[in-house]
Order: structure tokens, then sequence, then C-alpha cells
């Protein structure tokens, strides 16, 4: 039987790298705001996105539909996050950011964008074709 080696094996390679940047950056948000990496991720997206379906952040976050809808009820409950009935499909919940909740993250952006920098720093020259494999490994792992 090979030699298997769990440390050298790229899937446990990325998913150990994705967790220890992911929280690196938990740190800061849950250290200002106290919320964690399920409610940041919603958040992020609905900056982005503006109102969306939690179908939709759970596509796009890759989070269970049942973590992105507790993370939005915590959201809601802090005032964060609005709730409303989907435009088209009433089904759906359709989530948009509150002024509290755009305040908060005008105030986190250059929070985690500098957390980015850092973590880019790090790779040095490196930076620019790492960016590049992720995006291609992205691309082909849909």
């Amino acid at each position: 039987m090979p030699a298997f080696d769990l440390d050298a094996f790229l899937p446990y390679q990325l998913a150990v790298l994705a967790s220890r940047v992911s929280r690196g950056l938990a740190e800061h948000y849950r250290s200002r705001y106290g919320i964690g990496i399920p409610e940041w991720r919603v958040l992020a997206h609905l900056y982005q996105s503006g109102a969306v379906s939690v179908r939709e952040v759970h596509a796009r976050v890759d989070m269970d539909k049942s973590k992105v809808s507790r993370a939005a009820a915590r959201l809601e409950a802090g005032g964060l996050v609005r709730k409303l009935p989907h435009s088209t499909d009433r089904r759906l919940v359709e989530l948009t950011l509150t002024d509290n909740g755009r305040a908060m993250m005008d105030d986190l952006i250059p929070v985690a964008r500098a957390y980015e920098a850092e973590t880019l720093a790090a790779l040095g020259p490196e930076a620019d074709r790492f960016r590049a494999a992720i995006g291609t490994l992205l691309e082909t792992t849909k």
C-alpha cells in the first residue's frame, strides 16, 4: 500500500489554509462587533450585492441554507439585516442591510482589506501567481 501523507494532500492543505485565514480575519470582526464567520459572510455578500434571497447568499458564500438562515436571523435580531418577502417569489425571503449594517460594513471593509494585504504580503513575490492559481481552481471546481 502506498504511503499517504495527509499534510501534503492538496485538498487537506486548502481546507486547513482556508480555515486558518478565515479564523484570522474573524478575530478582527468578532472582537469589534461580536459576529462570527457565518454572519460576516452574509453581511459581506449583502454589502456587495444589495438585496438578495437566502438561496442566493447560500449559493454565493458556500454555506448550508440553514446556516445562512440562522446567521440572517441573528443579524436581523441585532438590527443589521432586514428580511422582506421576495419581490417575485413569495416562498423566498429577501435580505438587505439596514443603515446600521451598512455602517458596520463601512467600518469593517478597511479592516478586511488590511488583513488581505497582510496575508498577501506573507506570500511575497508569489502573491500574484497564488491568486491566479486560486482563480483557476475556483473556476475548475464549480
